[in-house]
């Protein structure tokens, strides 16, 4: 190695801020970080029998023993907190071509899977047509973030579909990958 590592300014782990720097502006923020690529995941689940769901880009793996992954979902949104009393639910990663389902979930309001083709899974959860995977998670818990709650929950359930493409999120808008090696 070339270089000699050095120690970062010392950070404010409450805040996430170096001393004495002020935060940077929301548009500066959006268009910054819309510069890193990320998939698209569906979030399903049933309140009162009925389905509901969102759209969400923030989804990852989180730990493979035990096997768990990672949600971060908008404190403002009205679905999740049906989701979180039902505690469990499905994430669907989309598919090139799934822009429109990625659409009709990230909508405001009530009955979002009203005009989306879906199907029981073999739990009864909601499962859209066409996903590119399916895994099912119960919650296991909630971490306050800022402006959002990072959900934990532990896998249950994993199945691959079709090897495609993914629908990737990009500056903004959807992106759809060259193929699949």
């Amino acid at each position: 190695m070339a270089g000699v590592l050095r120690a970062g300014p010392e950070q404010d782990v409450r805040s996430g801020r170096a001393p004495g720097r002020g935060a940077p502006d929301p548009e500066t923020y959006k268009d910054v970080l819309g510069r890193f690529c990320t998939g698209l995941t569906v979030v399903t689940s049933l309140h009162d029998e009925e389905p509901v769901g969102f759209t969400c880009q923030a989804f990852s793996a989180l730990s493979l023993d035990p096997p768990e992954v990672l949600i971060s979902v908008q404190r403002t949104s009205t679905t999740w907190p049906r989701i979180r009393q039902y505690g469990r639910f499905g994430v669907g990663v989309l598919a090139a071509g799934q822009d429109e389902l990625a659409r009709a979930l990230a909508r405001s309001g009530t009955d979002k899977l009203r005009d989306v083709a879906w199907r029981p899974s073999s739990t009864g959860l909601p499962r859209p047509e066409g996903l590119l995977a399916w895994i099912e998670c119960e919650l296991v818990r909630e971490v306050d973030a800022g402006d959002h709650l990072l959900a934990i929950a532990a896998v249950s359930t994993l199945e691959a579909g079709p090897a495609t493409t993914p629908l990737l999120y990009f500056r903004g808008d959807f992106l759809a990958t060259g193929g699949a090696s």
